[in-house]
C-alpha cells in the first residue's frame, strides 16, 4: 500500500516542477512592414519569437521552430500539445495601431493566436495554457512598452500639442490580442479527453482481473484447489493434465473472453454516448490488449503461484497506471515514470487506443507504436508461460498428485531425486 500511495501521488502532485521537453511550435508568418518612425522595415514575428524563445528554458519547454502545415501535423498526431501562431499581417496591424492611436475610432489590436490539442488530454491543455500566458504576458509587455515610447516620441517631434488620450495609452501597453484557440475540439461524450484513458484502464482491468477469475475457476473445475460455496467444501478429483496443458485451456478461455469483453465495453461506451469512430478498430485492438494483458497474467501466476497475484498488481496497477500519461502527460512527471512508460503495458495500451478515439487510428499518432507493444507484450506472455511451464513438467513438479506419485516412483526405481539429479 506504501507503493501504490507514492507511485500515484509522485507522479502527479508537482508537474511545474517536473516539465521537462513539453513538445510546442511557435509559428512565425510575419512578413513585416515598416513602423512609424522608422525608415527600414521591421519584422516584429521575428522579435516575438526570439524573444519568446530567449525566455523559456529548454530543458523544460521544447519550443520548436516550423511552418504551419507541419504545426497542424503536429497537432493532428498529438506529438504537440500547442502552438503559437503569428500571423503574416501582424507587423502590419502593429504599424497600423500605433499610427490610429492618435485618431479618435476603434483600431483592432495585432492577434496571436496559441492552439491547445485537447485531444492530448486535459492536464496538458492546462499547461498549455500556462506557458502560453506567462509568454504573452511577457511579449505584451515589451511590444506595448516600445510602442508607447515610439509614438510618444513620433508626437513629440511632429505634434508637441498632441497628447495621447487615456484610452488610447491603454491600448498602446496593451497591444496584442491574444486568441486561445483549441484545434480539432473534442466532441461531447468524450469526459473532456479522459474517456480514452478510463477506456485504457478497462481494458487492463478485464485482461487482469479476468485473468485472476480465469485462473481460479480453471484450477477449481480441474480439482487443483477446492471449491468453497458458503458453507461448502468440495475437493474435486485432482486431473491428470500437465501443466503446460492447463496453461493452453486457460489461454483459449481468455482469448474468446476477449473478443467478448471487448465488444460489451463498445456496445456500452455507445449506448452512454461515447464516440467510437472507428470501432471495428478498436474492437480488435481492445481484444488484442485484453488477451495479452490475460495471457501475460496468467503466465505469471502459472510460473510463480500465488505470488503471481502480486507481481501482476505491482506491473500492471501499481507502476502502470501512473505512468500511463492518460492524465499527466509524461513530460510533466519525475523521470522515473518516463522510464516506465518505455514498457509498462499501460502506457502502451494508451497511446494505441487514444490513436482509435481520437486521432482517427492515425498510425503517427501512437497507433502503430501502440499495437507494436501490445504485441511484444503478448509475445513476452506466451514465451515466459510456455518456457517455464514446460521445464516445470520436464523437472517433474506436476500438480496432479497421481503425476507426482508416478513420477515420483519412476525415478525412485532408477535411483534418482525426484526433482532431478
Amino acid at each position: 500500500m506504501s507503493a501504490l500511495g507514492y507511485f500515484y501521488l509522485a507522479s502527479m502532485v508537482s508537474p511545474a516542477d517536473n516539465l521537462r521537453e513539453f513538445p510546442m511550435a511557435i509559428v512565425n508568418q510575419d512578413v513585416g512592414d515598416v513602423m512609424p518612425g522608422d525608415d527600414e522595415p521591421r519584422n516584429l514575428g521575428n522579435e516575438i519569437t526570439a524573444a519568446i524563445l530567449d525566455g523559456i528554458d529548454p530543458a523544460e519547454i521544447d519550443m520548436q521552430e516550423m511552418g504551419i502545415s507541419a504545426a497542424n501535423s503536429g497537432l493532428d498526431t498529438g506529438s504537440l500539445y500547442g502552438a503559437i501562431v503569428i500571423p503574416s499581417d501582424f507587423t502590419k496591424r502593429t504599424s497600423i495601431l500605433a499610427q490610429g492611436s492618435v485618431v479618435p475610432g476603434d483600431i483592432e489590436k495585432p492577434i496571436i493566436t496559441v492552439y491547445s490539442n485537447p485531444r492530448t488530454g486535459t492536464f496538458a491543455t492546462g499547461i498549455v495554457g500556462m506557458i502560453s500566458d506567462t509568454a504573452m504576458t511577457q511579449v505584451n509587455d515589451t511590444v506595448g512598452e516600445q510602442l508607447t515610447t515610439q509614438v510618444t516620441n513620433t508626437l513629440a517631434e511632429t505634434a508637441p500639442d498632441l497628447q495621447l488620450s487615456g484610452g488610447s495609452l491603454l491600448t498602446l501597453q496593451d497591444p496584442i490580442n491574444v486568441l486561445d484557440v483549441e484545434h480539432k475540439p473534442l466532441p461531447d461524450g468524450t469526459g473532456a479527453g479522459l474517456s480514452a484513458f478510463y477506456f485504457t484502464l478497462l481494458l487492463i482491468l478485464a485482461g487482469f482481473t479476468g485473468a485472476t477469475i480465469v485462473n481460479t475457476l480453471v484450477d477449481t473445475a480441474l480439482g487443483f484447489i477446492p471449491t468453497e460455496y458458503g458453507p461448502l467444501y468440495i475437493n474435486r478429483e485432482t486431473t491428470r493434465m500437465s501443466r503446460l496443458t492447463v496453461l493452453f485451456i486457460k489461454w483459449g478461455i481468455i482469448v474468446v473472453l476477449s473478443l467478448i469483453v471487448s465488444a460489451l465495453y463498445l456496445w456500452i461506451g455507445t449506448a452512454l454516448g461515447m464516440p467510437v469512430p472507428r470501432a471495428l478498430l478498436m474492437w480488435e485492438y481492445g481484444a488484442l490488449a485484453i488477451s495479452a494483458v490475460g495471457i501475460t497474467s496468467v503466465s505469471v501466476m502459472s510460473v510463480f503461484g500465488s505470488a503471481g497475484l502480486l507481481v501482476n498488481l505491482f506491473i500492471f496497477i501499481v507502476l502502470g497506471l501512473p505512468s500511463s500519461g492518460g492524465t499527466v502527460p509524461i513530460e510533466a512527471m519525475p523521470k522515473m515514470f518516463e522510464w516506465l512508460s518505455t514498457f509498462e503495458p499501460m502506457h502502451q495500451i494508451y497511446i494505441a487506443t487514444r490513436a482509435i478515439l481520437y486521432f482517427d487510428g492515425h498510425s503517427a499518432a501512437g497507433l502503430t507504436h501502440g499495437v507494436a507493444m501490445t504485441l511484444v507484450g503478448l509475445g513476452v506472455g506466451v514465451a515466459l508461460g510456455a518456457i517455464v511451464t514446460w521445464m516445470y513438467d520436464r523437472r517433474g513438479f506436476h500438480r496432479s498428485t497421481e503425476l507426482l506419485a508416478l513420477d515420483t516412483a519412476s525415478v525412485s526405481d532408477r535411483g534418482e531425486s525426484p526433482t532431478g539429479p
